[in-house]
């Protein structure tokens, strides 16, 4: 079950592309659920915003709908993972308003972070079993047995990510979801993703993981609508190898 969205739904530029003009942006977040099953929140990396924005979020949404949210970069950019327990809490008090609706918690570490496997797996440790942990390290020395052992133990995935076409991270399975991120593709108009950087995406997930494991796709090339261009093409692609796959 692959879950296609974008990161964010809150772009200027994405009135009159994929909202109406006349449309207020209050009511956004029900127009993009009208189209897409998932969406990574990206805002509240920079300010983690009250519960009752939440529960606003929550009562716009269909009733499978789900909310990717990435941790507060108090957690991951001023505290470099130290001192988890209150910022864990705190985020999971706020974001726990979502009910049903809350999917996979991100984190997204500094690119100057470098590997800490015992600082991210007392990270993992403050978040309850329910609750699914990706993690998007993005200095090169995490890349070892250590980093994926330790995201093996605690059930979280590493989030793979895109840029430019080609992986920036290893292509691990390390639990029983996953979470793809992709950044900025080279296709014209930049930053739009190719047909074949989307069928080979599409490939890289389906022979990485069975059938029915959930995955989490979101595109974070937004400017110019590409990340809805992009999200959408590749629902129908994936629509369509199933199809062809069926058939056969």
């Amino acid at each position: 079950m692959i879950l296609v969205g974008t990161s964010g739904w809150q772009y200027a530029d994405w009135r009159g592309p994929f909202y109406p003009p006349g449309l207020p942006q209050r009511l956004w977040l029900r127009h993009y659920a009208e189209h897409f099953p998932t969406v990574e929140v990206n805002s509240v990396f920079y300010r983690l915003p009250p519960r009752d924005t939440f529960t606003a979020w929550r009562d716009q949404l269909p009733e499978d709908f789900v909310m990717a949210v990435k941790m507060s970069r108090y957690l991951t950019h001023i505290k470099r993972l130290r001192d988890p327990q209150e910022p864990v809490d705190r985020f999971l008090g706020v974001t726990a308003a979502l009910a049903d609706h809350l999917g996979p918690v991100l984190l997204q570490l500094p690119p100057t972070l470098r590997a800490d496997p015992e600082a991210l797996s007392a990270v993992l440790r403050c978040f309850p079993p329910h609750i699914r942990v990706a993690v998007e390290p993005r200095h090169r020395s995490w890349w070892t047995d250590e980093t994926r052992a330790v995201l093996e133990h605690h059930h979280a995935a590493l989030a793979w990510a895109d840029r430019l076409g080609r992986p920036v991270t290893p292509l691990w399975r390390t639990t029983d979801f996953a979470y793809l991120r992709l950044h900025e593709g080279r296709a014209n108009p930049r930053p739009r993703y190719g047909p074949t950087a989307l069928t080979t995406w599409h490939t890289r997930l389906a022979t990485t993981f069975p059938a029915a494991t959930a995955a989490y796709v979101y595109f974070n090339n937004d400017p110019h609508a590409a990340a809805i261009a992009d999200a959408a093409a590749f629902t129908t692609r994936m629509k369509g190898r199933a199809s062809s796959a069926g058939a056969s």
